[in-house]
């Protein structure tokens, strides 16, 4: 796999869309696409800042074959899931535990109103 399709994957991963990670990079979008697509080799300097914005080690986005494989699929196993949660920043890991707490918050309503309705 190339720089270009590696980083794209672990973009993809880490949901942005080149407009996003050319944001946080402060580079234009189409400086980004072109990084992205091949059509330029970046410099060292530019590669390190990349993978600052896309929050992984250098050595994880030149392994990102193995380590972004199949993230988003569906049926991957929960301990599976779970490991990937210590990749998070403490925002991420913050809005994830606040998720499932709403989700399980409302199903907790749901099935307590249900019960009432069923009385």
């Amino acid at each position: 796999m190339n720089l270009g399709d590696t980083l794209k994957k672990v973009r993809e991963a880490k949901g942005l869309s080149q407009k996003e990670l050319a944001g946080l990079l402060d580079m234009p979008q189409p400086q980004y696409s072109r990084i992205e697509g091949g059509k330029t080799d970046p410099s060292f300097t530019t590669i390190s800042k990349i993978a600052n914005a896309l929050n992984v080690s250098l050595s994880e986005l030149f392994r990102a074959d193995e380590i972004f494989d199949d993230v988003n699929t569906y049926d991957k196993t929960l301990i599976e899931k779970l490991q990937h949660l210590d990749s998070l920043n403490e925002d991420e890991k913050k809005s994830i535990y606040t998720l499932i707490d709403s989700l399980i918050t409302k199903k907790k309503l749901k099935d307590n109103l249900q019960n009432l309705a069923n009385l």
